[in-house]
């Protein structure tokens, strides 16, 4: 047992320091707890230092090219010193990865210092449980340290799921986290998995002038997506040249020196010169001592949690990507939040999946947010729902986009919105007056007499809330 704290501040010990993790210990500080974040992967987790800082920022430069491919149609080419056209853009990919490799060392460090300034103590190593009111810390430098809590939040998070027969070697065969040691781009790129992260690179990397192929088990890309936005995504990326094997599933990945192949189950063979693995995540959760502590875990090895972020063990709450609730940054950080605001006694509103947004960083992005088409059509929810095209929005043709459309869809008779779909460019940020519609239950007569500017993406939304309006009876 450990110490009692009478009269003493609440102890917070945090296992990760990723979304899940920081977010909680600033909360927990906010509220007066006294708080030590064990890290063992630096400030930020995955999601700053290897995953969603990194991808995004390889995206951006992505998406410059992107912009510039549709130069030609808006009037504006280029031209070499001697007036001549010049035909082609170059990417260096070693630059754009040492770019990214430093950003997301300055987000790490910017997380360090704003810790630090609220008075979070990090401890540098590996945590475990030592029952429900103890962490054990093997520290990096040598030695143990033992640390009593009042409360213990697990954000350990995840990391990418390999086969033995498509083992990553850090050069030719890749996982995710791989990538950004890249100092040549590759001449024949196979990304296996049409999942987000599969679909991210494959998008982000043909952009940069690289020829890719996408090796997808399903009948589509984003199986899990919005069913039209996949169908248009998978268009464009035909259409630019991706190729596309769908219902291929692999079987195996092998390098001979400079050329590695992906054999499938049905004995067809792809050759490339690297590979990129994106097949799923399995959770960090071994050798944490959660058995001993009494914290269950599914059948999938993620810990099982409730909506205010509790496990099945007294004191001990959990976050992020080991939980497998939904493996968003925002949603780790939510549950790291509700999980402090639930311990120390503040106001806290359980976790609502139903209010989540969220985007996969494709050319073009795919939004979403509520309720969607696929739960409609199986009868889980009654709506009504209005699909626009952005190739009729002004603004669209002014930019040239061609590809995208905005959905939304409400309850029938009150017309209270209760989900929606952005398709195009910069959709994570056009979605968010649909995230705020969502989360106040605004109706589509709301959305569609506050102003829109003209001639605005966002026009689209207030125009799709007027074609959901019904006049009096």
């Amino acid at each position: 047992m450990s110490t009692p704290n009478f009269g003493q501040p609440d102890r917070v010990v945090i296992v990760g320091g990723g979304p899940g993790g920081y977010e909680a210990a600033l909360v927990a500080a906010q509220l007066g707890a006294t708080v030590t974040v064990v890290d063992s992967d630096g400030l930020g987790g995955s999601a700053v230092v290897t995953d969603c800082v990194p991808s995004k920022t390889l995206i951006a430069t992505a998406e410059l090219m992107t912009d510039l491919s549709g130069a030609p149609e808006l009037g504006v080419s280029f031209e070499d010193h001697e007036g001549d056209s010049a035909d082609h853009v170059v990417v260096d990919l070693d630059r754009v990865n040492r770019r990214v490799m430093k950003l997301a060392a300055d987000q790490s460090a910017d997380i360090g210092r704003r810790l630090e300034r609220e008075g979070v103590r990090v401890v540098r190593g590996f945590g475990r449980l030592d029952g429900t009111d103890r962490v054990v810390v093997e520290l990096t430098e040598g030695g143990t340290e033992t640390i009593e809590a009042d409360a213990v939040l697990l954000a350990t998070g995840a990391a990418p799921r390999t086969l033995p027969t498509a083992e990553p070697d850090g050069e030719r065969i890749l996982t995710w986290e791989q990538v950004y040691d890249l100092t040549e781009a590759p001449s024949r790129l196979i990304v296996v998995g049409s999942g987000v992260t599969g679909a991210e690179f494959a998008s982000a990397y043909m952009s940069l002038g690289i020829e890719v192929v996408l090796v997808s088990s399903r009948d589509r890309v984003l199986p899990g997506e919005d069913a039209d936005a996949a169908t248009v995504l998978e268009d464009v990326l035909k259409r630019r040249g991706m190729e596309v094997l769908s219902k291929s599933r692999m079987e195996s990945v092998t390098r001979a020196g400079d050329e590695v192949t992906v054999t499938l189950t049905d004995g067809r063979t792809v050759q490339g010169s690297h590979c990129l693995l994106a097949l799923g995540s399995v959770p960090k959760t071994a050798e944490l001592g959660l058995e001993t502590a009494g914290v269950v875990l599914d059948e999938g090895g993620f810990v099982r949690v409730d909506r205010v972020s509790r496990t099945s063990a007294r004191g001990v709450y959990a976050a992020g990507d080991c939980t497998g609730v939904l493996m968003l940054a925002s949603v780790a950080a939510m549950q790291g939040r509700i999980a402090m605001w639930h311990f120390l006694g503040d106001a806290v509103t359980p976790l609502d999946l139903k209010q989540v947004s969220s985007n996969v960083f494709t050319a073009p992005e795919i939004a979403t947010v509520g309720w969607q088409q696929k739960a409609i059509d199986a009868g889980e929810i009654p709506a009504e729902t209005v699909r626009l095209d952005l190739a009729g929005n002004p603004r669209a043709k002014m930019q040239g986009v061609h590809d995208g459309f905005v959905k939304l869809f409400c309850r029938p008779g009150t017309g209270i919105i209760i989900g929606g779909v952005v398709v195009g460019p910069r959709a994570s940020e056009l979605v968010h007056p649909i995230s705020i519609a969502v989360a106040e239950s605004l109706t589509v007569d709301q959305m569609a007499h506050a102003f829109t500017v003209y001639p605005s993406m966002s026009g689209s939304i207030a125009e799709a809330a007027r074609r959901l309006h019904h006049g009096p009876t």
